[in-house]
């Protein structure tokens, strides 16, 4: 499954997880992004690739081991995109998942930025079809400042099921930087508690 996943990066030409343009959404045709997380865990290694696409208010999106491992999910949304000094985005969404978890779950994304200064968080409340326990709520925030256009840092944290530790809630610092369509952005999880872990994220705009 590994030497799979890669190879869909390596054809699709990224691999992350989130990119800093928050500008209103165009009315070119399309507009994609191919993201992939890299988790280095103390005894795992694996990859989380999400896959979007944009035409004017239009959102849709895949997912693979972002819910569960070896579990997919599909999504579609609207964009809610707008202001100038003060921006936003907004993409309420509904998406469908299926593998070692399954069930249908009501998703959001969002962008503020305000000068130098940007939140992203995208959330999720899964329901399981066939064990109502398995519900759970996902949530990744980003609070980040960007000194120069190609250059951010910040703080981070994920509520996930994927990667489960003493904390509910994984906390992290992040520095990242982008060149042209291209975004690396290295994350470093519960420093000074137990279990600590690096994610990198590449991210591809075209």
């Amino acid at each position: 499954m590994k030497k799979i996943l890669l190879s869909v990066l390596a054809i699709s030409s990224c691999i992350v997880i989130h990119a800093q343009d928050t500008s209103p959404v165009s009315n070119k045709a399309w507009s994609f992004g191919a993201d992939a997380n890299l988790y280095f865990l103390p005894d795992d290694f694996f990859i989380l690739p999400v896959l979007k696409a944009d035409k004017n208010k239009l959102h849709l999106e895949a997912r693979y081991n972002y819910e569960d491992k070896e579990t997919f999910s599909a999504w579609v949304g609207y964009n809610f995109s707008g202001g100038n000094e003060f921006s936003y985005t907004f993409t309420p969404m509904l998406g469908g998942v299926v593998g070692l978890s399954h069930g249908i779950a009501p998703g959001l994304e969002l962008t503020l930025s305000y000068k130098k200064f940007e939140l992203y968080s995208e959330m999720e409340n899964l329901f399981d079809l066939s064990n109502s326990e398995n519900n759970f709520y996902y949530n990744w925030a980003d609070f980040t400042y960007s000194p120069k256009d190609w250059l951010w840092l910040g703080i981070s944290a994920q509520r996930t099921r994927l990667y489960q530790t003493d904390l509910d809630i994984q906390r992290g610092l992040l520095i990242g930087g982008g060149f042209k369509n291209w975004e690396l952005t290295g994350y470093l999880y519960n420093l000074g508690f137990d279990n600590p872990f690096i994610l990198m994220a590449l991210t591809a705009n075209f």
